[in-house]
């Protein structure tokens, strides 16, 4: 800087330029693809908090075997032969 020359550095532009505050078409896009990906990031991580505290819940009552005509647990390798 010389002597006597004021040296003046603004962040804000000058008042014929105006900021352009919106977002656009790029950014609103990104904006809705984040929040719908932190909402399935939320749906999962409750999930598997669900499945943690209780495993046994999801699973189901019946086994493969069940509804099989005349045959007893075990043997369904047997009639394949």
């Amino acid at each position: 800087m010389m002597d006597g020359e004021i040296f003046t550095a603004t962040l804000v532009p000058s008042g014929n330029i105006t900021p352009n505050s919106s977002m656009t078409l790029e950014q609103k896009t990104t904006f809705a693809f984040v929040i719908l990906f932190f909402i399935f990031l939320g749906i999962l991580i409750v999930r598997c908090f669900r499945i943690l505290l209780d495993p046994y819940r999801s699973m189901p009552t019946s086994t493969w075997a069940d509804g099989l005509d005349g045959l007893e647990k075990g043997q369904f390798d047997y009639v394949l032969a």
